[in-house]
């Protein structure tokens, strides 16, 4: 479904979700029919109830990659007991207390950045940047991967998520990723450096994780880890820039920001291609009965645009308060990552608009490229000037 406003979704979800029931929808990449769920209730009901499947590998699973098996440790394509296993490795590694310590590191790299990309002069390019590096460097550090190798693990994750590239050339660049990954793996057990990688492997005994679990949760935190964040950094400029008053308010009172970022995360949804289960059981939703082994997509920016949920939900305002959303998702699968996410995002924004107070876009909005060729929505290039 293609978007008519690069700042909405397609239309033709606004009008699904006006109907009584939920709808069936033939996927274009495999000629499959599926359950689309469109509205807040319905998404909430399919993501919190284990009767719907995260497993890849389950017969009517809208697989849109590969019908590839996941590695060990994509704990994301996997349910409980083993999702919750690996989960559990990462929990300490996100807590509200471990994010506070990680923030002034945040801001170092937010500030080494924008300190480069200031001396280099305007107009610049904010995703290339600023945007897509901020979260790279992050993940990176926290992983503890060496500078020298860095560049490698920048071309590979982009590569995965651009859907322009065939699915067999994708799976061979993440082969690749995975391989470096199992080295790193090797050189932290033999010289455990304290961070986030030698951490959980210290740890993954105990929690009955294998060493190739541990490489799998290494390759989802690179893949899914930084594309996410970089593409919400710059189309939540593009709209703050596109509401100049509440903006104003922002640079006045930066404490405004953590209401803004969760009014950002609800109206641009960035998980465009949304999230995907498939029912183990006869399960009624939306009015409807989805049989066992029936794939089901759950369309995340179209449930935050959920009327019933969020009134007037295609006006941008950071006064809503709308803190329900479910732009980091719901349920057993939420975002384990999420307040890290929040906290590059506050650090990264608040210090744009403190150092650059007249940052404006270089060209027209027609002429910004947005991403609806990716797996992750947002702008390719922002031309900026200060």
């Amino acid at each position: 479904m293609n978007r008519t406003c690069p700042f909405d979704p397609a239309p033709e979800l606004a009008e699904l979700r006006r109907r009584p029931s939920i709808s069936r929808v033939r996927l274009d990449f495999d000629d499959s029919m599926v359950w689309l769920i469109t509205k807040y209730e319905d998404a909430c009901t399919v993501l919190r109830d284990t009767r719907f499947s995260s497993d890849f590998t389950r017969p009517g699973f809208p697989a849109r990659l590969t019908s590839r098996p996941p590695g060990p440790g994509t704990f994301i394509r996997m349910d409980p007991p083993d999702q919750t296993r690996l989960r559990g490795l990462l929990v300490p590694e996100f807590r509200l207390k471990r994010v506070q310590e990680l923030r002034p590191m945040i801001q170092r790299i937010v500030d080494r950045l924008l300190d480069e990309m200031i001396a280099k002069g305007s107009p610049a390019d904010l995703i290339e940047s600023f945007a897509l590096p901020l979260p790279f460097v992050i993940i990176t550090e926290l992983l503890g991967v060496p500078d020298e190798h860095r560049e490698f693990f920048y071309e590979t994750t982009n590569m995965i998520g651009d859907q322009s590239i065939s699915t067999a050339e994708r799976m061979t660049v993440r082969t690749k990723l995975r391989s470096f990954l199992e080295e790193l793996v090797s050189s932290k057990e033999a010289h455990p450096t304290g961070d986030l990688l030698s951490r959980i492997l210290e740890r993954r005994e105990g929690a009955e994780v294998s060493r190739e679990e541990v490489i799998g949760i290494a390759t989802l935190l690179m893949v899914a880890g930084y594309e996410t964040v970089a593409s919400q950094i710059g189309v939540s400029t593009l709209v703050l820039l596109q509401h100049p008053e509440q903006l104003a308010e922002l640079k006045a009172d930066p404490s405004l920001m953590d209401d803004a970022i969760e009014e950002l995360v609800r109206h641009q949804t960035v998980t465009d291609y949304g999230a995907r289960r498939v029912a183990t059981e006869d399960v009624r939703v939306g009015g409807e009965l989805i049989r066992a082994g029936e794939g089901v997509l759950v369309v995340l920016g179209s449930a935050n645009r959920d009327e019933s949920v969020f009134a007037d939900p295609d006006r941008w305002d950071m006064h809503r308060g709308a803190r329900e959303h479910l732009g980091f998702g719901f349920g057993p699968h939420q975002c384990p990552g999420q307040l890290l996410a929040r906290a590059q995002l506050e650090i990264a924004l608040n210090t744009l608009f403190r150092r650059l107070p007249d940052l404006k876009v270089a060209t027209s909005i027609e002429e910004v490229p947005f991403r609806g060729d990716m797996f992750v929505y947002g702008v390719h290039r922002l031309p900026v000037t200060w």
